[in-house]
């Protein structure tokens, strides 16, 4: 059987021109596959459903749309194999030209496809490559802002009978209203002023007011069906108040940790300011690592895809026209996927695999993130088609661990840093101790959370078929003119 020909010409490092000729006899079975779906939708007299011949069909419906059916299927499928064929990692909205149908039996399908390809990257030598990062000091303030953390927890509100400062914590009842209808109407909320978690202005409104006013300002809402409109909003103090922190004496000590003395509590605190500073060492080594590599690479970006997830962006946050936000987050997307394109050729070139306890640990660190249980995250990843996307990051995560593993670490001071001695731990993420058999059942939910997105592993890195399932919606223009070419050749 005559097989798929396939050619490729270049017309940029991320673009290249697809040109697919389909035999006959490969394209037939899904010609057939047609007629039976057409002949089962149709009803002709004298004919039962499904049982209709392929001329009569011919004759009522049309060649064209027979074509159509089989093209609009079959396109992703010899794209795909294509794709494969040449070698080709196709990303982006494919441009599908369809230039020749069988109109007739024996007649080959032809079509050509313009797409954005993953570029050749060509990489330097990644054994030793050498970073520099700062000094792991922590300061007294480190040390005084951890103590005053602490002293907060342990800290109490106390009523005052004066104007809200900046700082307060406020008792207040708020509601928004866009013309005659009540948005949103809440009351007895408590707010720190000045932490800028609700609504723009408000904490302009709150300072200077006292129990007991009222006071209207405008702001735009952050969610629900109204999201971005501006309202006018009243808020009104019911109570203020401050937090006053207990004295720093070994008193406090005793209350808040295992330590006697304040002199210990101290020290315990310096030390884990000066862990948290090698941890920050350890972030810094892996951000130099890669703007070193983004620095000395040359990684060309498809600009269509940078054009489209803009445009997605900025239309997600109702900034289309704002040129000036437009250009940072072009600039971000591009930097982002060249970080994206480099650390896939690590990967490759280091023959990255993700293994399915790593996906466990990223799959419980994000299910964390986002404050969900792991089962329903994967759930969830798994019915918005991100597992691929998911996999993909996992092993970028581990290329750049694996260049940063052979890499010769110095601090400004020319000492050498041992990044494994960092032990680097997930922000948010504690290490607890638990008795025999607690921990059993958590790590079995994430285990099953798990299984559906390690399966996929081994093919999450073939982006072709997902280049290919947009590429079909492609096909209904560039093939509505067999219709009328059918048509024609009937007559």
């Amino acid at each position: 059987m005559p097989e798929v020909k396939s050619a490729v010409e270049t017309i940029s490092p991320t673009r290249v021109k697809l040109s697919v000729e389909v035999p006959f006899e490969e394209l037939k079975p899904m010609l057939d596959q047609a007629y039976r779906t057409i002949g089962a939708q149709v009803q002709i007299p004298g004919f039962r459903k499904g049982k209709v011949p392929s001329r009569i069909i011919d004759q009522r419906v049309g060649r064209g749309a027979v074509v159509q059916e089989a093209v609009n299927e079959a396109l992703p499928r010899f794209f795909a194999e294509a794709a494969e064929a040449e070698n080709l990692r196709a990303i982006g909205q494919p441009e599908v030209d369809v230039t020749a149908v069988p109109l007739e039996d024996g007649q080959d399908l032809t079509f050509t496809v313009e797409t954005d390809v993953r570029p050749e990257v060509e990489l330097p030598e990644l054994e030793g490559i050498a970073v520099e990062v700062d000094e792991v000091a922590a300061s007294d303030e480190d040390v005084e802002e951890r103590l005053t953390a602490l002293r907060e927890r342990f800290g109490s509100l106390v009523g005052v009978e004066r104007a809200v400062e900046d700082g307060d914590f406020v008792s207040i009842d708020l509601s928004a209203v866009i013309g005659d209808e009540e948005i949103d109407s809440v009351t007895g909320v408590s707010y720190e002023v000045g932490s800028g978690n609700m609504l723009p202005g408000m904490d302009e409104a709150l300072i200077g007011m006292a129990a007991g006013e009222s006071k209207d300002f405008t702001a735009p809402l952050a969610g629900g069906d109204h999201e971005g409109e501006d309202a006018d909003c009243t808020v009104t103090v019911q109570s203020v108040k401050v937090r006053e922190l207990p004295a720093l004496d070994d008193d406090f000590a005793q209350l808040a940790s295992e330590f006697d003395t304040l002199e210990e509590l101290r020290a315990d605190v310096t030390t884990q300011a000066e862990q948290a500073r090698r941890y920050e060492q350890g972030i810094q080594a892996r951000d130099r690592l890669l703007d070193h590599l983004l620095e000395i690479v040359d990684v060309p970006v498809p600009d269509g895809v940078v054009e489209a997830e803009v445009h997605q962006h900025l239309e997600g946050e109702n900034r289309l026209d704002d040129d000036e936000h437009r250009a940072e987050v072009e600039e971000s997307t591009r930097r982002a996927l060249r970080a994206q394109f480099l650390l896939d050729a690590v990967a490759e070139k280091l023959e990255v695999r993700v293994e399915q306890p790593e996906l466990i640990e990223y799959l419980v660190m994000s299910a964390q993130q986002y404050g969900m249980d792991p089962n329903q995250f994967a759930q969830a990843i798994d019915q918005q088609g991100q597992i691929p996307s998911i996999v993909q990051e996992v092993a970028r995560r581990k290329a750049l661990a694996a260049v940063l593993d052979q890499a010769t670490v110095t601090d400004t001071a020319g000492v050498e840093v041992d990044l494994d001695a960092l032990v680097p731990q997930a922000p948010g993420v504690e290490t607890v101790e638990v008795e025999e058999g607690e921990g059993d059942v958590a790590v079995a939910d994430a285990e099953t959370a798990a299984d559906e997105v390690a399966q996929t592993a081994d093919d999450a890195t073939e982006v072709a078929d997902d280049a290919a399932e947009a590429a079909a919606d492609e096909v209904t223009d560039a093939t509505e003119a067999a219709d009328g070419e059918a048509e024609t050749a009937r007559a």
